[in-house]
């Protein structure tokens, strides 16, 4: 299923959208594929599929630890792909958005990259690294090949670029909800759903809303605000760190996160006092 077809499947259902992120590989693959088939059955609508890399710049404490974990035990972009393939394989059919720093596919090369995870069964790609004003080459075999390059807006983002960037998205603008790197926090700044209505103004895009979404009262909030739905990672993250000997023991607790989570998001598109 293609993110638009997706999109528009819940808006006939008034629901906000739930994209769960992970790290492939972290701490083995055999859980990441577990956990992934546990998010999609307990209502996450899809999937961001990490790329482990040496350096994520954008990524909090949580994440910077889960790309370490997952290189260490051997994890290469190549058993990544593998990844997405076993996880189609097995039936999975929410749409797959793969996240990656520039490095790995501008060394792989970007064409041939692209064609690697579409053909695996991915239906986008977020590369928080590359800058717009940079993106020509992502940009141009996106088009070709049917991959979404999403980008992100942050509140720092000016009027200027961030209409550089509406224009070159496509699948969904991720809206950046904090100021720094990716983690769980404890509230919703009103900040943040400021940006939301600022950015639901400007552009007529489905709008993701990221970076610090941990429980379901902040999912309710950002979707009331005028977004289509919320991404969250570091959390998940969080839950099954504290038992890495056996995280498998920590899926039943990711389930009811996965479905809190859900949870919110309906219930914030359903509070909408206007039709976005």
């Amino acid at each position: 299923m293609k993110i638009e077809e997706k999109f528009e499947e819940l808006r006939e259902r008034e629901e906000g959208a739930f994209m769960a992120h992970i790290y492939y590989g972290d701490p083995s693959e055999e859980f990441s594929i577990k956990q992934v088939e546990t998010l999609a059955e307990n209502g996450a609508d899809f999937i961001e599929f990490g790329i482990p890399f040496s350096d994520p710049t954008a990524d909090g404490p949580t994440f910077q630890a889960a790309c370490e974990r997952a290189l260490g035990s051997g994890m290469t972009p190549t058993k990544c792909i593998q990844g997405i393939r076993k996880l189609r394989e097995r039936g999975l059919e929410a749409p797959i958005v793969v996240t990656t720093y520039y490095n790995i596919p501008y060394v792989r090369g970007v064409e041939s990259f692209l064609s690697e995870i579409k053909e695996a069964g991915a239906q986008g790609i977020i590369v928080p690294n590359l800058p717009v004003d940079e993106a020509d080459e992502l940009l141009d075999c996106g088009k070709e090949i049917d991959i979404s390059t999403i980008f992100l807006v942050a509140p720092t983002t000016t009027e200027e670029r961030l209409e550089r960037i509406v224009n070159a998205t496509s699948g969904f603008l991720y809206v950046v909800n904090v100021e720094g790197v990716t983690g769980a926090r404890e509230t919703v700044l009103d900040s943040t759903l400021n940006l939301i209505k600022t950015v639901r103004e400007k552009a007529d895009l489905h709008l993701m809303a990221g970076f610090g979404v941990s429980k379901k009262e902040h999912a309710k909030a950002v979707v009331s605000a005028g977004a289509d739905g919320v991404i969250t990672g570091s959390a998940l993250g969080r839950i099954y760190e504290k038992n890495l000997e056996n995280p498998e023991e920590t899926i039943p607790e990711i389930a009811k996160f996965a479905s809190r989570i859900k949870q919110g998001c309906i219930e914030g598109y359903r509070n909408r006092a206007v039709s976005f």
